[in-house]
């Protein structure tokens, strides 16, 4: 999700939720501590140098149970970080501590934001001879048994 997405959805919400991609709620007392633009220079093992950049909001569960965070109020606080940082309209990272700090994508799904799982990826894969990732096959040497399967199902009886 990009910053111009949040900042159509915010308007629409009476209350701002973020859950994990598995359900779980993060618990409506977070806060946002920080709203910043990350920038990452890196070479990777193929030696192609990269420049990537995201927005990163940072969540984090206080032990203030009588304040939520109103939509209003984290739209103010990305306003006023565009205003005074510069911010571009790039992808949101989310930073979340359950048993360490992970790092994580966001979306929505109707009513609260959801805390997507990112995965590390060799991203030169043709250059350091690590192609081993994907396999490629072709369809017609796939075995019988997937048919057989299938043939069998449609054999049985609802």
């Amino acid at each position: 999700m990009k910053l111009s997405e949040i900042k159509t959805i915010l308007p629409t919400l009476e209350n701002v939720a973020f859950q994990l991609e598995d359900g779980t709620i993060v618990p409506e007392h977070f806060h946002v501590t920080e709203v910043g633009m990350i920038h990452k220079q890196f070479i990777d093992c193929g030696g192609t140098i990269r420049d990537e950049k995201a927005v990163n909001f940072q969540l984090w569960n206080a032990n203030d149970y009588d304040h939520r965070l109103k939509p209003s109020r984290l739209l103010h606080i990305i306003q006023l970080s565009e205003e005074k940082l510069g911010l571009t309209d790039e992808e949101i990272e989310v930073e979340y501590q359950d048993q360490t700090i992970g790092k994580y994508a966001l979306t929505f799904n109707g009513t609260a934001f959801v805390l997507q799982i990112k995965q590390t990826a060799c991203l030169a894969s043709d250059a350091c001879g690590n192609e081993s990732a994907k396999q490629k096959i072709n369809l017609s040497e796939l075995k019988a048994p997937a048919a057989v399967c299938c043939r069998q199902a449609t054999n049985k009886k609802l």
